[in-house]
């Protein structure tokens, strides 16, 4: 089975969030299942310098819409997972990040970068640039949201498409005028087609057009066909529940083990957890903490949004001093809400940290932590508080999404059976916030029943094996579709032959 995975990131060539993880160690999942899995994603700077083994593959050709652009060849480092970078210097090579300039606003051409990402990846999965030919397409995220549309004006023969929703509320929605940047007929910017709300959306363009559809967890899926978190796509979820699919997101389980982790002071295992307080000796001295050994520990390792809590937290850092815990906290963000830590930390020496996020320093977080916060308003998967139970670091989630899947709230009933894996809360509020952390100190003061949590946690199955077959079912399920489910193009999949031949312009 030949996959097109499309990304707009993947660890290490480009990343900004979870979605890079992702595209690294799901694609290495399938290729261990036999799967011939290929990365396709933007040509960036940093993408073109950490390739392995580059080479120029193919000068694309003009009617994709670029001058001087050239599909690059490699692979992903330290893996066998063959990638194609799109080198196109206008679009993909300046200063900023991925999607935003160095000041955080989003790039105005946006809907041109990735809508020329999108018809470059349609052309490779159909074999009109290389010998290659894929029979699956997965597109991943809004960035990518225009490419089931794109393969849909193809007709069949046609890889199948699924389309993986990582978060809901990123929809890469744009002004009308935008469609002039993107090459959609204006006769798709209508409410069964592109138009959501009087702009053209790349995630509308996504859910309409792919054969099948997926997000990073059960309980996520079953959120996003709700009002309150379907950020307005709850009711076309709703009319496509039938192709639509939760899969948990698992973590590198070879990157992302204490045992094995050279980044640590000391590596560590369930079997042997000892090597955990020599990694809370090192983080205490390296972000500045006092060293106190039997003093608790909390890590918080995340973005500072409002979608992490990270405002809740900063309320809540007075009562956590009071509880005569330490907190170390990494992330960027918020610019009020970095000023603020800023502040506290100044008040509290030696037992509150506060630094910017570095992927390094993130391991060493997550082993020489006792207690990692990982709350969320709401949370398609996450992926902190997976590394957390791995590491034998217990999490304190609010009960939502990917968070519900995988932690196990310490009650009497599942701290008897031996299934606890963490503290839950339900209600978003300081509160309710607060009262599981302190749940949380009570226990870390009974260290027999602490440590069945660490070793619960640490016992649980984090990696991508089941999920990479929960995958590659489904690309079988899609890859048999050989006929339209509906007449039209509204329900996803086939056009119409007179929709065909209006759109073909596309190429």
């Amino acid at each position: 089975m030949r996959v097109l995975f499309a990304t707009s990131e993947a660890y290490p060539l480009a990343k900004s969030g979870g979605l890079a993880d992702v595209s690294r160690a799901l694609p290495i999942a399938l290729r261990q299942e036999g799967v011939d899995v290929r990365l396709v994603l933007p040509g960036y700077n940093s993408a073109i310098a950490q390739l392995a083994r580059p080479k120029i593959e193919a000068h694309l050709p003009a009617w994709l819409g670029e001058e001087n652009a050239s599909l690059v060849s490699g692979l992903l480092p330290n893996s066998e997972v063959p990638v194609w970078l799109i080198y196109a210097p206008s679009l993909y090579s300046r200063p900023g990040g991925l999607y935003q300039d160095a000041s955080h606003q989003d790039w105005d051409d946006n809907p041109r970068r990735f809508s020329y990402f999108g018809r470059v990846a349609a052309a490779l999965a159909m074999g009109r640039l290389l010998p290659w030919k894929a029979d699956i397409v997965h597109a991943n995220d809004w960035h990518a949201g225009l490419l089931p549309f794109y393969l849909s004006l193809a007709g069949r023969p046609r890889p199948a498409t699924v389309f993986t929703i990582h978060n809901i509320a990123f929809q890469g929605n744009f002004p009308r005028h935008a469609i002039g940047q993107t090459r959609v007929p204006e006769q798709f910017f209508v409410p069964d087609g592109v138009e959501f709300y009087g702009q053209l959306s790349f995630l509308k363009a996504a859910l309409r057009y792919c054969d099948k559809i997926t997000t990073v967890s059960r309980q996520y899926r079953q959120e996003v066909m709700t009002a309150e978190y379907g950020c307005g796509f709850d009711g076309l979820l709703q009319s496509r529940r039938e192709d639509f699919r939760g899969i948990i997101n698992g973590i590198e389980d070879d990157i992302w083990d204490p045992a094995a982790d050279r980044l640590l002071p000391q590596c560590y295992s369930r079997q042997d957890i000892s090597g955990k307080r020599v990694c809370k000796a090192e983080l205490q001295r390296e972000v500045g903490l006092d060293l106190s050994p039997d003093v608790p520990l909390i890590g918080f390792s995340s973005r500072l949004t409002h979608q992490k809590m990270a405002d809740v937290l900063v309320e809540l850092i007075p009562d956590i001093m009071t509880q005569g815990a330490q907190l170390a906290v990494m992330g960027d963000g918020e610019p009020a809400l970095e000023k603020e830590l800023l502040r506290l930390k100044a008040r509290y020496p030696g037992s509150l940290a506060y630094c910017r996020y570095r992927e390094e320093l993130a391991h060493r977080l997550q082993a020489g932590a006792d207690i990692l916060l990982a709350p969320a308003r709401y949370e398609p998967c996450g992926l902190t508080q997976l590394y957390a139970l791995r590491y034998g670091t217990v999490p304190v989630v609010r009960r939502t999404g990917g968070l519900a899947d995988t932690v196990t709230d310490a009650r009497s009933a599942t701290l008897s059976e031996e299934t606890a894996t963490g503290f839950a809360f339900e209600d978003p509020s300081r509160k309710a916030f607060g009262d599981a952390i302190e749940r949380a100190l009570r226990m870390y003061r009974e260290p027999l029943l602490w440590r069945r949590l660490q070793l619960a946690g640490m016992k649980r199955e984090s990696g991508w094996k089941v999920s990479a077959l929960e995958y590659l079912s489904l690309y079988e399920e899609a890859s048999g579709l050989s006929r339209p489910r509906q007449k039209g193009y509204s329900q996803g999949g086939e056009l119409s032959q007179r929709e065909v031949r209006s759109a073909q312009g596309w190429t």
